[in-house]
């Protein structure tokens, strides 16, 4: 299948605006594109919580409205509590079928056809937990795509980023490029950070997004 999966270090770290960048840039250039985030917790059915979540944020960079089918199709698993998905699932006493969300990516890929790209935010960070035995990083394995590791820039990033790179790569999992999302204090400039772990890396591409200011 033809896409990218966006994920993390961690939670808010900014994968939603990167992804939503991402979905910007494409739609720009005349490519066609589609976001989903087939999981989300912390969801609020108040208008200007689902306005103001990551399935909001990826639904107006797409140009979709917050319809109940729009948000259906983007993130078919919404649940309360703002925990890993296998625990806000629990508390709701449910549980993600695994297979179900793996299908749900393969069957929204494929309808992007031959030329159109599909990006999938994942939840939280590489090794949160979906299901009692299965995690993000289970996830994107399954799916074999490449992905964007977004990053911050924030004191111990490099740690992080390194965890999660090795991670990934135990996994046989392409790193498509490195994000840096600068972070609201960062000890050193991005370009530092960007230095230090193509030292550790070897030649990825790394690129950064600025905060709004």
């Amino acid at each position: 299948i033809q896409g990218l999966f966006v994920t993390s270090t961690g939670t808010g770290i900014g994968k939603t605006h990167v992804a939503a960048g991402m979905v910007r840039a494409m739609k720009a250039q005349g490519k066609p594109v589609r976001a989903v985030k087939p999981v989300i917790s912390g969801w609020d059915d108040d208008p200007a919580a689902v306005a103001a979540s990551d399935t909001g944020i990826l639904l107006a960079a797409q140009g979709l409205d917050l319809s109940p089918e729009n948000i259906e199709a983007c993130s078919p698993y919404r649940f309360k509590a703002p925990l890993s998905p296998d625990m806000a699932a629990a508390r709701e006493g449910t549980a993600i079928d695994f297979k179900r969300v793996v299908g749900f990516c393969r069957h929204a890929a494929e309808g992007m056809g031959d030329n159109g790209t599909l990006l999938i935010e994942g939840v939280g960070g590489v090794m949160v937990p979906l299901t009692e035995d299965k995690t993000v990083l289970d996830w994107m394995a399954a799916l074999s795509l490449p992905v964007v590791l977004v990053t911050g820039s924030y004191l111990g990033t490099i740690s992080h980023t390194l965890t999660a790179a090795l991670a990934l790569r135990e996994k046989h999992i392409s790193i498509r490029s490195i994000v840096i999302s600068e972070s609201e204090e960062s000890p050193v400039p991005c370009e530092e950070t960007a230095e230090a772990l193509i030292r550790h890396l070897g030649p990825t591409p790394i690129r950064i997004a600025a905060r709004e200011r």
